[in-house]
């Protein structure tokens, strides 16, 4: 099974990279390539060798959720069904509002918690998004606008976690998906535009501060 760098940390990725073989900061161009500016083919990215390259096709690959439906409202407000594999869906929103448009993004196949409010709690539980499928909700949206590199500015400007699930019931992942929001060589948002919302799980707000 491939490598899917789509959810690695820089950290992570320097490490894997040195596992190659490879210098540190060829998974900094790697990284930058994937989440700046969007692209997900590596024959694209032209600061790295054939051989890298080869490397990389064999052994890894850059996986996002794939679009299975998507629509776009009257207000300009847009809504997408994302297939995460295995017949599992997933829905996300941006919300655009004057220069800011915010991304709801789900962290969960369904939601055990089963709010009386939310339509997901009855669909049951399925699985934990796994990190890559989280970062990858924010991958797919911005680059649904062309990439910020066509035009000089992010399509997101916003994250809240507050689509299907219930983020501190998969802790590890989303907060690694966070810290790639935030990241400077990533999506570079700052801590005040990234939002978990959470139905009230105290040990794991506590654990979250």
């Amino acid at each position: 099974m491939k490598t899917n760098l789509l959810g690695m940390s820089l950290d992570a990725m320097e490490k894997f990279f040195v596992s190659l073989g490879e210098k540190p900061y060829r998974a900094r161009q790697v990284f930058q390539w994937i989440h700046q500016k969007g692209i997900s083919n590596f024959d694209e990215m032209s600061n790295l060798s054939k051989d890298l390259k080869c490397i990389l096709e064999e052994k890894t690959e850059i996986k996002p959720p794939e679009i299975v439906y998507e629509k776009d409202s009257k207000d300009g407000t847009r809504k997408w069904v994302l297939s995460v594999g295995e017949g599992d869906l997933v829905e996300m929103v941006l919300i655009p509002e004057g220069k800011r448009a915010t991304l709801c993004v789900s962290s969960q196949v369904g939601c055990a918690v089963n709010c009386s409010f939310c339509a997901t709690g009855k669909q049951g539980f399925s699985r934990n998004l796994s990190t890559a499928e989280i970062i990858g909700q924010v991958w797919v949206a911005e680059n649904s606008f062309g990439t910020p590199r066509d035009h000089g500015s992010k399509n997101v400007t916003n994250v809240v976690m507050m689509g299907m699930g219930e983020p501190l019931l998969n802790f590890e992942p989303v907060t690694e998906a966070m810290n790639l929001m935030m990241h400077d060589k990533a999506y570079g948002l700052s801590k005040r535009k990234v939002t978990l919302s959470t139905s009230g799980l105290v040990p794991m707000i506590d654990k979250l501060s």
